[in-house]
């Protein structure tokens, strides 16, 4: 290799190891893009209904979407902050009931296999002490302590609270003008390729816009058939435990799994069976989300394969973190459209084999 060309390289693998250094900052950047393409689907939805200023617009959207936030917080946080209290000074209570009730069953099975008088009774061989479970006030206060502690090792919510406001702060300076935006990031590319790269971006905004619309509906029709399920098991929080499952639904696999930890425990303070009928209803539901709800939405909305999304959530999720859990999918919705344009439409189809030498 010549002097350039090392030059060449080492440059390459420069820009590489600084984006891999700003990974954080580059996925912060990401979620507002994000953001500010949901903002500004809504915007272009309102405007096409109701004529009217792109900043008139924006703000409606902004005021409704701070409403509907603020609502969903009065309706969440308060039951769920008066039930986690009563589920920890429970839940030794609830512990010792389950626990009896797996010895039992471990009593009849072995009756049944090697007859009555065969092996100790294991009722008797445990005797019921439970005494080694925490009360409800000792483990309420250790949660509460380790809780805290937990923070502070952790860090620093300020960190967090700073990344949100970024967030948001760049999702709302690209919406108010976002084609001056795209105009300046489109000066990065190479002239002769201005033009496909602007249609190139066209077709990812479409993409992610199309994919959000899925999502949406998808957690609508979740929240709704999960609402359904647990008023006729008689849950308690049957409002805040849907809407929960509602927005969980947007992480596929992982979120889905941690909607139904609460519902099950306070559905089991109530009666064990309960908690095995929402555990139940819930791998229902999400079948049917993802076997006939999911295809009929997504069916002119964007495609992802399962085995993508798998990968995508796995890949993001090692390189960064829970964030790349939650934005796996619009990463992945990104990355199929640019290579099916850019590595398969535009490096590998123009591609011609050579014409086999003759044998002579």
């Amino acid at each position: 290799m010549t002097l350039p060309n090392w030059l060449a390289l080492g440059a390459l693998i420069a820009v590489c190891l600084l984006f891999w250094s700003l990974r954080q900052f580059l996925l912060l950047l990401f979620a507002g893009l994000v953001l500010a393409m949901a903002l500004c689907t809504l915007v272009g939805s309102l405007r096409e209904r109701r004529p009217m200023p792109r900043a008139m617009a924006l703000g409606v959207c902004l005021v409704g979407l701070l409403g509907i936030l603020g609502i969903t917080t009065a309706v969440v946080v308060p039951p769920f902050v008066d039930e986690f209290s009563l589920l920890l000074t429970k839940l030794p209570r609830a512990a010792s009931t389950l626990i009896a009730l797996a010895v039992g069953g471990l009593d009849h099975i072995s009756d049944a296999v090697y007859g009555i008088d065969a092996v100790p009774d294991l009722s008797q061989v445990i005797s019921g002490d439970f005494s080694l479970i925490p009360d409800g006030a000792t483990l309420a206060s250790g949660v509460g302590t380790g809780f805290i502690s937990l923070l502070g090792i952790a860090g620093n919510l300020g960190s967090g609270t700073l990344q949100l406001l970024f967030v948001v702060a760049v999702a709302l300076m690209i919406s108010v003008q976002p084609e001056s935006y795209r105009s300046v990031g489109l000066q990065l590319v190479p002239s002769f390729y201005r033009r496909r790269a602007r249609l190139i971006l066209n077709q990812i905004g479409e993409a992610l816009s199309s994919w959000m619309v899925g999502v949406l509906i998808s957690s609508l029709a979740v929240a709704l058939l999960c609402g359904i399920a647990l008023s006729l098991l008689g849950v308690k929080l049957v409002l805040a435990n849907a809407l929960i499952a509602g927005l969980l639904n947007v992480i596929p696999n992982v979120g889905p799994t941690l909607s139904t930890i609460f519902p099950m425990a306070v559905a089991l303070l109530d009666a064990p069976w309960k908690a095995a009928a929402v555990l139940g209803a819930y791998v229902v539901i999400q079948n049917i989300e993802s076997y006939l709800i999911t295809p009929s939405v997504m069916h002119h909305q964007v495609k992802l394969l399962p085995g993508l999304t798998l990968a995508a959530q796995l890949l993001f999720t090692v390189i960064f973190g829970p964030l790349g859990l939650l934005l796996a999918l619009p990463m992945a919705v990104v990355l199929q459209v640019l290579i099916r344009e850019i590595v398969i439409h535009d490096l590998l189809d123009p591609w011609k084999k050579r014409p086999s030498a003759r044998t002579t």
